[in-house]
């Protein structure tokens, strides 16, 4: 089972698509999430997400700053003011 994830600025859709696992900066802590992830709402800090395609990958790291995560039943977003 994949997890549905998208990364979205303001100026545009940087990366969407089915992967493994993301582990997002939060403010209150990085935190994992996986397919099945129960719903929630966190605020991003500036640091970077961890993006893995499948369980044996090396992560894809992308450096984001600020912003919010949701998880909900389509997946995990992430809302970020800036993204490289």
């Amino acid at each position: 089972m994949a997890l549905h994830f998208e990364l979205v600025t303001p100026e545009k859709l940087v990366r969407s698509g089915e992967v493994y696992q993301v582990v997002v900066p939060g403010t209150e802590g990085d935190f994992g999430v996986l397919a099945g992830h129960a719903p929630f709402m966190a605020t991003v800090r500036d640091g970077e997400l961890a993006v893995y395609a499948d369980e044996r990958s090396q992560p894809d790291m992308i450096r984001i700053e600020g912003g919010f995560a949701e998880v909900n039943e389509k997946g995990l977003t992430v809302l970020a003011e800036k993204a490289e």
